[in-house]
């Protein structure tokens, strides 16, 4: 049975885990998205000694669950390289690389979308070939990955629930740490799965609003 008395209480627990599931989600795609798009670039580009680096990275990334990357980050890293990394440090150093990983990968696909014309283009106009990337390419490039950048983004608000391992205070977490306290599972897990659907549902709608104003200026 749903114990309907102590709902607020788990309303208000699960409340303060949303802030670092918000904040770290935001900060991880904001810096996944600039690493993703440098590693993506210089594969794109054939930047040589990049590409290699970045292609190694990538398949370090996407060869590890992100539950092992929790773990490593914050218990092995430490101990390697003598750092002190908060919870919620590591959790963000964690989301950010794994975001950039997958984000890398859709940079390097819209970018070799792009028409090689708009390279001459550019050459042809006395354009820089930061110009050209910064005024041509990315632009254009930019329209091909948002839907697939928005549902990264999906992607590692979800994420987040995997560091509730590494004991970063996150909607998860806090619901775990109250389910265990009080016995109330059912009640506990059953509001934590209505914040998912709801957050998740209204990023959904924010990404499907975007992908068509991006969508009706390029006409």
């Amino acid at each position: 049975m749903f114990n309907w008395e102590h709902l607020d209480i788990i309303i208000g627990v699960i409340m303060k885990g949303l802030f670092w599931t918000v904040v770290i989600s935001v900060t991880s795609i904001i810096i996944g998205y600039f690493i993703g798009l440098a590693t993506g670039f210089s594969r794109a580009r054939n930047i040589r000694i990049l590409k290699s680096i970045s292609a190694f990275y990538v398949w370090i990334i996407r060869s590890t669950p992100i539950l092992v990357q929790a773990l490593y980050i914050y218990f092995v890293m430490p101990k390697l390289f003598g750092l002190h990394l908060s919870h919620e440090a590591a959790g963000i150093l964690c989301v950010s690389l794994n975001a950039g990983a997958y984000i890398s990968e859709i940079v390097r696909g819209a970018i070799l979308e792009v028409p090689k014309g708009q390279w001459e283009a550019g050459m042809s106009l006395g354009m820089t070939k930061l110009q050209i990337v910064m005024k041509l390419i990315l632009p254009m490039a930019f329209r091909t990955m948002l839907p697939a950048l928005g549902n990264q983004f999906i992607i590692t608000v979800k994420d987040t629930s995997i560091l509730t391992v590494i004991g970063v205070a996150e909607m998860t977490y806090q619901a775990g740490q109250y389910a265990s306290s009080n016995f109330e599972f059912v009640e506990s897990y059953t509001v934590l799965a209505v914040f998912y659907l709801v957050l998740i549902s209204l990023l959904t709608v924010a990404v499907n609003i975007c992908e068509q104003k991006m969508g009706a200026d390029a006409k």
